[in-house]
């Protein structure tokens, strides 16, 4: 029954982000909130909000491991598993911009992440504050360029339909509700599992219940991608994990302290290496086509094997 729990927990969190998203959005454009704002903040946000469910939930609950194991395991996976898979289907445009602002930012999230686990080899309540900061400072950032960008004359292109607002309401309602409790399952699930198969937090975080976490972003980045609306998919894993580090373990580690392993560590430059690598390969061509989406996969399977065995 456990797995069927874990399977039922993905579900909630996955249509319960769904429902939030168009919710949100709905509200947004009804409040006459730019569509480019929405795209960078509701939907990055809203794809992401397994991955606070279920760490936040782990902290609270004292498992550690599994609170920045996921959320180190989820961008692992954005980065290379789905930005991998989407250029099997079409070249996977990346804008200048990003590759110059949002793009080394998220690299430098990831950084900050490290240089403050290592400090104390953990993050606490004053890590956990400082990278909500940064996060709100990223937040004003992106507002203030989109705003710009329409002012510049900019043409935006609309994709959020219009809901009732009672409707809007019982979606935004309902799934945070789904999100909250579905978080809790997962949670409680696969610290089942590690315990059943005597594996640690740390590898099911990096594991199933990153994979899971994920599935909104991939699912989104896919089919932004069939529709040839590569940049949105780029953008949407860039913001994604930016969110991740900054607002996700910002917040969990504010309520209770998280345990910063050698494990994570490893993990963690292991992530900074990989963007890297990411960013030389849209670097020249501003593009990621279907040999180097083909390297990235490779890539996320060998980290697979490596995490496994270590």
């Amino acid at each position: 029954m456990v797995y069927v729990f874990l399977a039922a927990g993905f579900i909630l969190l996955i249509k319960g982000a769904d429902f939030f998203v168009e919710g949100s959005s709905s509200i947004a454009k009804r409040l006459r909130v730019p569509s480019l704002i929405i795209g960078m903040t509701i939907v990055a946000m809203g794809t992401s909000l397994p991955e606070c469910s279920v760490s936040i939930n782990a902290s609270i609950a004292g498992s550690n491991g599994l609170a920045i194991s996921n959320a180190v395991g989820s961008n692992i996976f954005n980065l290379m598993m789905v930005c991998g898979f989407c250029a099997l289907f079409s070249p996977l445009a990346v804008d200048s911009g990003t590759l110059k602002k949002e793009f080394p930012f998220s690299m430098a999230v990831s950084v900050i992440m490290l240089v403050l686990g290592l400090a104390g080899m953990a993050l606490g309540h004053m890590d956990g504050i400082i990278l909500l900061i940064i996060f709100i400072a990223f937040l004003y950032w992106m507002v203030s360029s989109a705003k710009k960008a329409r002012t510049s004359g900019q043409q935006e292109e609309d994709g959020y339909e219009i809901i009732p607002v009672w409707k809007c309401i019982f979606y935004i309602a309902g799934g945070a509700a789904a999100i909250i409790v579905g978080g809790d399952v997962v949670v409680d699930s696969a610290t089942k599992i590690a315990h059943m198969f005597k594996l640690s937090d740390n590898l099911i975080g990096l594991t199933i219940v990153a994979m899971g976490t994920s599935l909104p972003e991939l699912v989104t980045s896919v089919v932004a991608a069939k529709k040839n609306e590569a940049d949105l998919a780029f953008g949407n894993v860039i913001g994604s994990n930016i969110f991740n580090v900054l607002f996700v373990l910002g917040i969990a580690s504010a309520i209770s302290p998280i345990g910063f392993s050698m494990e994570n560590f490893i993990d963690a430059v292991i992530l900074v290496a990989m963007s890297i690598a990411v960013w030389i390969f849209s670097w020249s061509k501003h593009k990621i086509e279907r040999g180097e989406g083909i390297v990235m996969l490779l890539m996320y399977a060998a980290y697979m094997v490596y995490i496994c065995k270590r």
